[in-house]
């Protein structure tokens, strides 16, 4: 259990002691100012108010209550009735020495989930292009995070595989099929989608013949199936090398396309029907919510069915998460995808829920995300105002990566620096975007991603490079399923000097980080985290002697932080996705 939760707990139960409400919330939070403690009590005053009592007289009967013993030093109150907590030492070091030995760092196993993620969702027969960053790489750190704790988590890439574009998409590669152009065309599959649109948009013919091919292909015509699977097959073939690049963990194994919850559609219409949900007007079948209005305040209605018998999103939603709960036996969903298709989606789980496919009790979380935005503030675009591929934004930065790189270390192999080039690159776009709360739009800038200085991927790299160093000059076996005491630090870890101090309370608050990260779905809290222990351990570095300290207590103490810090940075780096090299 991490500190925070152990703490919140035990003054929970202080307050509840002292009088409060059962349900109070401690509301414990690590201190903004490092003057004020390590922890502060927040919930007191809430709970007075309830109990008609001055906050801090409440906030002195809890502290009498506090069994905190072994734990905090110091309690101190503060203001109006604050409870501040500073952290015992001996504490602190007995938590450094488990996480050096324990298994993941020292973090508790926790009680299996079965979690289903849906993200990254490109659509077929259109390149990966930057909008589809945040949801691949948001998603994927948070999977990481996830499956670090311990939970089984399923990966869900809903891919755009089905609708009536299909029946355009079709047609066209059945007609450069014809002129023996395929390879052509499908070697670039935006031009391909473009050529596709236009022809459906000037020829009359050909979109009579695209409309009697979206029939035919919902209805299982074999001819039309292979087409499509041909569409399905190169998209997938060339987003998978996006994602290798990216070092993000979707294979084809993890793609549940729109497809796969077609022959659900018709059973689902009929149910709903059948329950009273949903509703015939004018040929066109509607779920009437009560939760939604429309401009003068009557139920929204929700299509399900058109009067062709085509089906929606929101039908192929409905069936999505009733299979996810029903035959993947989810105990959560999360689902990141854009904020726009906020309303569509709550629309969907709550006829889910109405229906009884999934119970009230299932968590389904719409994690959104905000726009990656120019230097102008508008979404990110090429100089002619086109949708940027991922692949163009890549190959820019591992070719800037590369210049700097190579400034820094002119003699440096070809093949070296091609590599750490790479990583840096690709570590650097991505902990841009993870850095930012989900939940906001950021400005995409080159200089400030590449800096070796501030809140940047290369920034925290450097630091895991200058502790890997250390390790290795001190001859210490830095893999983390090894046992320290193989590598000669035997004797018992003691902190006095502050930069120790404040280096190792940050390493035993990981567990904290990745805790939040899995409940929130919010990476950039672990970017934060650690940008704050490089920070710190650069300070400690700076100002504390390692392998020349005064005696062999300390540099073995030392030797230790640093062995441990090494392996939290590359840790919490794994967890986002971004890899690390020995020499920058």
């Amino acid at each position: 259990m991490n500190i925070q939760t152990i703490i919140s707990n035990k003054v929970s139960q202080a307050m509840i002691a002292a009088g409060a409400p059962a349900d109070s919330d401690a509301q414990v939070r690590p201190c903004a100012k490092a003057q004020f403690g390590d922890y502060q009590v927040n919930g007191v005053m809430a709970a007075a108010r309830k109990l008609g009592i001055a906050p801090k007289l409440f906030a002195e009967q809890v502290v009498k209550g506090l069994q905190l013993e072994n734990i905090i030093s110091k309690v101190e109150i503060a203001g109006p009735g604050f409870i501040n907590l500073s952290l015992d030492n001996q504490f602190i070091t007995d938590k450094i020495e488990f996480a050096l030995h324990a298994p993941k760092l020292g973090i508790d196993p926790v009680e299996p989930q079965t979690i289903v993620v849906d993200y990254s969702g490109p659509n077929v027969a259109k390149e990966m292009h930057v909008g589809h960053l945040r949801s691949t790489i948001i998603g994927d750190a948070v999977v990481r995070t996830l499956e670090f704790i311990g939970h089984h988590v399923i990966r869900a890439n809903h891919l755009g595989d089905w609708g009536t574009q299909f029946g355009m998409l079709i047609a066209w590669l059945e007609k450069i099929e014809n002129d023996n152009t395929t390879d052509i065309a499908l070697s670039d599959l935006a031009v391909f989608y473009r050529e596709a649109k236009h022809q459906f948009d000037s020829d009359p013919e050909f979109a009579q013949r695209a409309r009697a091919y979206v029939v035919r292909l919902q209805g299982g015509d074999e001819y039309c199936r292979q087409l499509w699977r041909k569409l399905v097959a190169v998209t997938i073939a060339q987003n998978q090398i996006a994602y290798q690049r990216l070092n993000v963990t979707l294979t084809s194994d993890n793609i549940m396309g729109e497809s796969r919850y077609n022959s659900m559609l018709p059973d689902i219409v009929a149910d709903l029907i059948t329950q009273g949900l949903a509703v015939e007007s004018q040929g066109t079948t509607l779920v009437y919510l009560e939760e939604y209005k429309n401009k003068v305040g009557e139920p929204m209605g929700v299509i399900i069915q058109k009067k062709d018998g085509g089906y929606l999103y929101s039908t192929t939603d409905i069936a999505c998460v009733k299979y996810r709960y029903e035959t993947l036996g989810a105990d959560r969903i999360l689902y990141y995808v854009d904020s726009r298709q906020h309303q569509h989606l709550l629309q969907a789980w709550t006829i889910a829920r109405k229906a009884g496919y999934i119970p009230e009790s299932l968590p389904v979380e719409h994690h959104m995300f905000g726009m990656m935005l120019g230097k102008d503030g508008k979404p990110f675009k090429t100089r002619s105002g086109d949708t940027v591929k991922l692949t163009c934004l890549l190959n820019e930065a591992i070719e800037r990566a590369g210049r700097l790189v190579a400034a820094k270390n002119p003699h440096m192999p070809e093949d070296e620096l091609k590599k750490v080039a790479e990583v840096v690159a690709i570590g650097a776009v991505k902990y841009a975007d993870l850095s930012k709360n989900r939940t906001t739009d950021y400005i995409f800038n080159w200089d400030s991603m590449l800096a070796l200085e501030g809140n940047t991927a290369p920034y925290i790299q450097y630091a895991w490079t200058r502790a890997a160093t250390l390790i290795k000059r001190a001859a210490i076996n830095e893999n983390i399923n090894k046992n320290i005491d193989e590598n000669g630090l035997t004797l018992p870890l003691v902190i006095t000097d502050e930069y120790e101090i404040t280096l190792a309370k940050q390493l035993i608050q990981f567990e904290e980080a990745v805790v939040c990260v899995g409940n929130e779905g919010m990476p950039h809290i672990m970017c934060g985290y650690l940008y704050h222990l490089a920070g710190l351990f650069s300070a400690f570095y700076e100002h504390c002697k390692i392998l020349n300290a005064a005696t062999e207590q300390i540099r073995q103490s030392r030797l230790k932080l640093v062995l441990l810090t090494a392996r939290t940075l590359k840790q919490g780096l794994e967890i986002l996705g971004i890899m690390t090299v020995e020499r920058m």
